[in-house]
C-alpha cells in the first residue's frame, strides 16, 4: 500500500512492518530480548521503506555484535575492515517522518512528502543592524501569501538610492558612527521642505548640495565678475555636520597606525638633525638653549640621583654575587661582576631611552633571576675543567654568560617580530611564582654565604650549621639579617622613594662612626670579614674583558652549559610580558605593545652579550620609582646612563671600603621580599594544590637545582591541571524528554502522548574540552543509567549527548564514547549525538575511532532540536501502531461479541509486556487513547463533513468549550483553500499580517532572527499558523516558508472583519483559542530555549 494513501494506510504500513519483524524473531530467545528487539524495530525502520522489502534494522544486529570480541584498546586495530565512510547527519528523513506522523492525527488528509529542507534566508544586512535599515524592501511570495506588489515602487527605489548613498558615505567616513551616518543621509522631513526664508547669497544650505557634497553645477559654471564675492562658497568633501558641534561627538575614530621607522633609520635621522643644528649657529635659540640645556637637565637631577642610587644598590647586591665568590677561583671577581652589571645596565638604559621602548623613563637593569643560573653554569664549567686550569675555567664561564645573553636576545627579538608575546599568558602563573620564591631562597642563602664569608657554597649539613653559630661568625650574618628585617618593617609604615637608599647610607655612616669611635683599622675589619677586600690596584673597570681568551676555552664544557642557558632564557622571557603591561597600568601608558618591548629587549640583550655582558630587562619597581620621581623623559634616562658610566669608571676603587653588612642586608631584603611574595602573599589566594606546587618548586630550587625546579614545576602544573579540571564535570546539564521537547507544533493528542513517552529520553549536555580526566564521569553516568535497579526504575530508550558546547576532545575521550555506546547497546539504548559538526575537529576525531560506523548505531544530528524530533517520531510510530492494533482487536471483539476490558489486552501486544520500556509505552498509549476515546469517535463522525469543518474541529479540540459542529460550521464560509508549493514564502518578519492559516497538509517552517541567534520551529498538518500577529494586529515576528507542499485554509483581514461583524460569538471564541495557543507555544519555546542555553 502506498504510504501516501492516507492516515489509515500509513498506520497499516507500520503494523505490517512490525508484524514482519515479529515473524522473524527467534522463539528460543527470552521474552525480554524479544520485546527489546521488537521495541527497536520502529527505531531502525525508515518512513519511506516499502512494506515488501525485508526489514533488517540496525538494532537487529546488536546481539550478533555482542558475540564478536571487539578490541578493548583502539579502533586502529580494526583498520583491516576498510576505510571509513564519511559521517552523515541522521536528520535527512526526519522531516518526512514528522509530516507523515502529523497527518495521522487528521482524518482523510492527503500528504505530499518532500525530502529537501528549506534553505536559510540570507540578508545583505546583518540582523543586529536592523535598527539602521532605512526601509527594507520586503520580498513577496508569488503565490498569494500576502497580497503585495512584486514590482518596486518609486518610493522603494528612492529609499534604496538613499540607503546606497548612505552606505557610500559611511564608507568614505570611517570615523562616523552608524547613527550619525543615518542622520546625515536621512531624507528631508516635512519641516525641511518649507520654502527658504533667507535671501542671503552667502548662506550655505546643505540641501542644495548633491550626495557627493558639491554645490550645484549650474552655480559652478557662473563666470566671476565684479559682483562675485571675494570669499566664495566652500565645497564640502565630507558629510554634513548638524547642530553647533564642530565634529561628530558620537563617532568612534578609526586610527590608522603607520608602520614605524626602522630603529636605525630613526636614530640616523635624529643624529643628522642634531649635527645640523649644532653646525648652524643661526638656527640656535637662546631661550630654547637655556630651557632645554640648563633648566630641564637640572630639574631632572633629583630623579637621576634616585635612579643612580638604585643602580648602585643593585650593583652591590646583584653584580657583586654574579660569580660564586665562595670558590677560590672566583673569589676576586666581585668588582668584575659589578662592572659587568654596569655595562649591561648602561646598554639597556641607552637603548630604552633612545626610543626602543614606549616607556620614556624606563630603567633597564640586570635580571636578579639569572644569578642562580650563572652559579650553576660556573660550577658546571669548574667541575668539567678542574681547578688546576683557572684560565680555562674563567674564560669558559664568562663566555657562557655572554652567549646566554645573546641567546636570550635572539629569542626576545623573534618573539616580538612574530608577535608571540601573548603566548606567555598561557604559562601558569603559579609556576612563575614558585620560581620567584626559589630565587628568594637562593638570595637568602647567598646572603648567608657573603655575610658569613663561607669558604664555599651554603651546604645543608651539621658542619655548616656549627660554623654559622660560632661566635666569630654569628654576628657577621645575623646583623645584616636583622637590618633587612628592620627595613622591611619600616617600609610598611613609611612610604618614600628615598627610604631604601637613605637607610643603607645611614647604616654605612653608622658603621664608620663606630669604627672611628672604636679606632679599628681597615686591615682588622677586612680580616674579620666586615669589609670587602680591595681589588688589585691594576684592575680597572674593564678588567673582566681580559678574562676572554678563546684560545683556552673548553668547548665541551661550554656545550654542557647550553641546557642551563635555555632554562635561563625560558625563565627570562616570562618577565617581560608580565612586567610591561603592569608598568603600563601603573604609569598610565595606553600605547603599550608587548611585541614592541620584546623587540627592544632582544636588541638590548643581544648588544649586551656582544659587549661581553649579561642579560637585562625593564625593571618594574625601579622604573616606577624613577618615573614617579620626575624621570618620565628620555633625557632623564640618558642622563642616568651617563651618571652610571661615571660610577662604573671609579667603582672598583670603592669596593674595598664597602661594609659587607650593607651588601648582606640588601641581599637578605631582596630574598625575603621574593619569598614573601611567593609563600606569604599567595596564602589563601591560590588553590591548595597550586600552593603546594609553589612550595615544592621553592624547596626543589633551593635544595637541589634551579633547572630541576623548573621541570618539576611544569610537571606538577600539568598534574594540577588534570586534577582540578577532572573535578569539574563535563556534564553541563541533564534533562528528561518529559520536560524538553522539540519545537515542532504537533496535534494535542501527540503532545499528550509524547509528554509521557518523553521520560524514556535523557539529554546530557556536555561542555568544555573532553579528555581522559573529565570523560570518566560521563562514562560512570552512562553505566549508572543501565544499572539493573536504575533501569527497572526508570528505563530509557534514547540517550542524547549534546556536543554544542564541546570545543575539543582527546583520543581517550573518543575511545570512552565508543565504550559508552557498547555499554548502552547491552540494554538496546540508542545513543544520539547532537550539535556536532561532522567536518570539524571533534567530528573527525569521533569518526576516526569508529563511533560513526554502521554497526555502531549512533545517530548524528546538527542540533538538539533535530535529535528530539527524531526521538518523538520514533515514539509516535509506536503510538500509531498500538492504535491500529487496538482498533483491529476491537473490530474482532465486536465480530465475536466479546467486550474488551482493561484486563483483556489485545493479544498482539502480549509479547511487549515483558519489556519495561515497551510496557511503559503501551500503558502510555492506551491511557492516551482511552482519554481521547470520545474525541476519536467524534473525529470519525467529522470525516463525513467537508473541509474546513473537520480541520477546524480537530485543530481547536481541547482549546474551546464549543466542540459542536453546529457552532463552527458558519465560520467555514469565511475561509478559502490555498495550495502552496515547496519553498514558497508565506510572509517575512516585520510584514503586516494579512492571513491566518490552518494547515491541512504539508509542513511549514517558521524562522526567527534574533540578536542572540537564529531559532526555527516546524508547523505540521492540523496546526494553525500566524494567529497571534493576525488577531493582535502586530507585525510578523518570523519568516514562514513552505517546507513541504501544503494545503492551507486561510482567513484574510477582510473576511475577518466580516466574521466579527456577522458572527461575533465565533470571532470571540477564535480570540480565546488564540490566547490558549500562544500560552501553549510559550511554554514549549521556554522549555526548549532553557534546555539549549543550559
Amino acid at each position: 500500500m502506498d504510504i501516501r494513501s492516507g492516515g489509515r494506510g500509513r498506520s497499516n504500513s507500520y503494523i505490517s512492518r512490525n508484524d514482519d519483524v515479529l515473524g522473524r524473531t527467534d522463539s528460543n530467545q527470552t521474552d525480554n530480548i524479544i520485546s527489546d528487539q521488537n521495541d527497536a524495530s520502529y527505531i531502525g525502520s525508515s518512513a519511506a521503506e516499502a512494506p515488501s522489502s525485508p526489514t533488517i534494522t540496525k538494532w537487529d544486529s546488536v546481539h550478533s555484535l555482542n558475540n564478536v570480541k571487539t578490541p578493548a584498546r583502539s579502533f586502529y586495530h580494526r583498520s583491516f575492515h576498510g576505510s571509513l565512510d564519511p559521517a552523515q547527519y541522521s536528520s535527512q528523513g526526519v522531516r518526512e517522518q514528522t509530516a507523515e506522523l502529523a497527518s495521522l492525527a487528521i482524518s482523510d488528509v492527503e500528504t505530499n512528502l518532500s525530502a529537501a529542507s528549506a534553505p536559510h534566508l540570507n540578508d545583505s544586512i546583518p540582523p543586529g543592524l536592523d535598527i539602521f535599515r532605512p526601509d527594507t524592501k520586503r520580498r513577496r511570495s508569488s503565490h498569494g501569501a500576502d497580497d503585495r506588489l512584486s514590482r518596486p515602487t518609486a518610493s522603494d527605489l528612492q529609499t534604496s538610492a538613499r540607503f546606497e548613498a548612505s552606505s557610500m558615505s559611511s564608507t568614505r567616513q570611517l570615523s562616523t558612527s552608524n547613527l550619525t551616518a543615518i542622520l546625515r543621509s536621512s531624507p528631508p522631513n516635512t519641516l525641511d521642505n518649507r520654502p527658504e526664508t533667507s535671501t542671503s547669497a552667502d548662506v550655505y544650505n546643505p540641501r542644495d548640495a548633491d550626495s557627493s557634497g558639491h554645490v550645484d553645477e549650474a552655480e559652478e559654471e557662473n563666470q566671476p565678475d565684479e559682483g562675485t564675492a571675494l570669499i566664495r562658497k566652500r565645497t564640502l568633501s565630507k558629510g554634513y555636520n548638524y547642530g553647533t558641534t564642530s565634529g561628530d561627538i558620537e563617532s568612534q575614530p578609526v586610527y590608522i597606525y603607520h608602520r614605524r621607522k626602522n630603529f636605525l633609520q630613526d636614530a640616523y635621522s635624529r643624529t643628522k638633525k642634531f649635527f645640523y643644528v649644532t653646525t648652524h649657529p643661526k638656527s640656535w635659540d637662546r631661550l630654547a638653549i637655556w630651557e632645554e640645556g640648563v633648566v630641564r637637565p637640572v630639574s631632572l637631577l633629583p630623579a637621576v640621583f634616585l635612579g643612580l642610587l638604585l643602580n648602585i644598590l643593585d650593583a652591590l647586591s646583584y653584580g657583586m654575587i654574579l660569580f660564586p665568590l665562595g670558590e677560590a677561583i672566583f673569589s676576586d671577581l666581585g668588582s668584575d661582576g659589578i662592572s659587568i652589571y654596569y655595562i649591561s645596565t648602561i646598554i639597556s638604559q641607552l637603548i630604552f631611552s633612545s626610543g626602543a621602548s614606549v616607556f620614556k623613563g624606563g630603567i633597564g637593569s640586570e635580571m636578579i633571576e639569572v644569578v642562580p643560573f650563572f652559579h650553576k653554569m660556573a660550577f658546571m664549567v669548574l667541575n668539567r675543567v678542574g681547578e688546576d686550569n683557572p684560565r680555562a675555567v674563567l674564560a669558559t664561564t664568562i663566555l657562557s654568560f655572554s652567549l646566554s645573553s645573546i641567546l636570550t636576545g635572539v629569542v626576545f627579538f623573534l618573539m616580538g617580530v612574530f608577535k608571540l608575546g601573548s603566548l606567555i599568558g598561557f604559562f601558569p602563573r603559579h609556576i612563575l611564582i614558585g620560581c620567584i620564591g626559589g630565587v628568594g631562597w637562593f638570595l637568602v642563602a647567598t646572603g648567608v654565604e657573603v655575610s658569613a664569608r663561607l669558604p664555599g657554597s651554603l651546604e645543608y649539613n651539621l658542619v655548616t650549621l656549627r660554623h654559622l653559630f660560632q661566635l666569630d661568625t654569628l654576628f657577621l650574618w645575623t646583623i645584616p639579617l636583622a637590618l633587612a628585617i628592620i627595613l622591611l618593617i619600616v617600609r610598611r609604615f613609611i612610604k618614600s622613594n628615598f627610604l631604601v637608599g637613605g637607610y643603607f647610607i645611614l647604616v654605612a655612616v653608622l658603621f664608620y662612626l663606630v669604627k672611628l669611635i672604636a679606632r679599628i683599622d681597615m686591615h682588622t675589619l677586612r680580616a674579620g670579614g666586615w669589609v670587602f677586600e680591595p681589588p688589585a690596584a691594576s684592575n680597572p673597570w674593564w678588567h673582566f674583558y681580559t678574562l676572554y681568551d678563546f684560545s683556552v676555552v673548553n668547548w665541551s664544557a661550554l656545550i654542557e652549559t647550553i641546557p642551563a642557558m635555555f632554562a635561563l632564557t625560558f625563565f627570562g622571557i616570562l618577565h617581560v610580558p608580565i612586567n610591561v603591561p603592569a608598568l603600563g597600568i601603573s604609569t598610565g601608558e595606553d600605547n603599550v605593545s608587548v611585541d614592541r618591548e620584546l623587540i627592544a629587549h632582544g636588541i638590548t640583550n643581544t648588544v649586551s652579550g656582544l659587549a661581553g655582558s649579561i642579560q637585562n630587562y625593564l625593571v618594574y619597581t625601579n622604573s616606577l620609582l624613577f618615573i614617579n620621581s620626575g624621570g618620565d623623559s628620555r633625557l632623564a634616562g640618558i642622563m642616568l646612563a651617563a651618571a652610571t658610566t661615571g660610577i662604573m669608571v671609579v667603582g672598583p676603587v670603592i669596593i674595598g671600603y664597602i661594609p659587607i653588612l650593607v651588601v648582606g642586608a640588601l641581599i637578605f631584603m631582596l630574598g625575603i621580599e621574593l619569598m614573601e611574595e611567593a609563600l606569604v602573599d599567595t596564602w589563601g589566594k591560590l588553590h591548595r594544590l597550586e600552593y603546594l606546587t609553589v612550595v615544592i618548586i621553592v624547596v626543589t630550587m633551593g635544595v637541589w637545582d634551579f633547572v630541576i625546579g623548573i621541570f618539576v614545576g611544569i610537571i606538577l602544573a600539568c598534574v594540577n591541571f588534570v586534577v582540578q579540571t577532572s573535578r569539574k564535570s563535563a556534564i553541563r546539564a541533564t534533562y528528561s524528554g518529559e520536560f524538553t521537547a522539540s519545537t515542532v507544533r504537533r496535534p494535542p493528542i501527540q503532545q499528550k502522548f509524547l509528554k509521557e513517552a518523553g521520560r524514556q529520553t535523557l539529554i546530557i549536555k556536555l561542555s568544555g574540552f573532553l579528555f581522559f580526566g573529565t570523560i570518566v564521569k560521563v562514562e560512570a553516568t552512562a553505566r549508572g543509567l543501565i544499572d539493573e535497579e536504575a533501569f527497572m526504575r526508570q528505563p530509557i530508550r534514547f540517550l542524547v549527548l549534546d556536543f554544542s558546547r564541546v570545543n575539543g576532545l582527546d583520543f581517550s575521550a573518543a575511545e570512552a564514547l565508543t565504550r559508552i555506546n557498547r555499554i548502552l547497546g547491552k540494554r538496546n539504548v540508542q545513543m544520539l549525538i547532537s550539535g556536532l559538526d561532522v567536518e570539524g575537529e571533534v567530528g573527525k576525531s569521533l569518526q576516526n575511532v569508529g563511533l560513526f560506523a554502521d554497526e555502531s548505531l549512533v545517530q548524528i544530528f546538527e542540533d538538539l532540536n533535530s535529535a528530539l524530533e527524531y526521538c518523538e517520531n520514533e515514539y509516535l510510530k509506536v503510538f500509531y501502531s498500538r492504535k491500529e492494533a487496538l482498533k483491529e482487536q476491537q473490530q474482532s471483539s465486536r465480530a465475536s461479541l466479546e467486550v474488551p476490558s482493561s484486563g483483556n489486552l489485545p493479544s498482539v501486544l502480549d509479547p511487549y509486556s515483558h519489556s519495561p520500556r515497551r510496557n511503559y509505552l503501551q500503558q502510555a498509549a492506551l491511557s492516551t487513547l482511552r482519554e481521547d476515546e470520545t474525541a476519536t469517535n467524534i473525529a470519525q463522525k467529522w470525516t463525513t463533513f467537508r473541509q474546513p469543518l473537520p480541520l477546524l474541529l480537530q485543530t481547536f479540540q481541547g482549546l474551546t468549550t464549543h466542540q459542536s459542529e453546529d457552532f463552527w460550521y458558519p465560520a467555514c464560509a469565511y475561509f478559502r483553500r490555498e495550495t502552496y508549493p515547496k519553498d514558497t514564502v508565506l510572509y517575512y518578519e516585520g510584514d503586516e499580517p494579512k492571513m491566518f492559516y490552518l494547515l491541512e497538509s504539508g509542513m511549514l517552517r517558521a524562522e526567527y532572527e534574533l540578536p542572540q541567534g537564529r531559532y526555527s520551529e516546524l508547523i505540521v498538518a492540523g496546526r494553525p499558523c500566524g494567529e497571534l500577529p493576525f488577531f493582535g494586529g502586530t507585525p510578523r515576528t518570523a519568516t514562514v516558508k513552505v517546507d513541504q507542499d501544503c494545503v492551507a485554509w486561510c482567513l484574510d483581514q477582510e473576511r475577518w472583519a466580516d466574521l466579527r461583524a456577522e458572527k461575533p460569538e465565533i470571532a470571540q471564541e477564535l480570540l480565546m483559542v488564540t490566547l490558549k495557543l500562544t500560552a501553549e507555544r510559550m511554554d514549549s519555546i521556554t522549555s526548549h530555549v532553557l534546555a539549549i542555553a543550559g
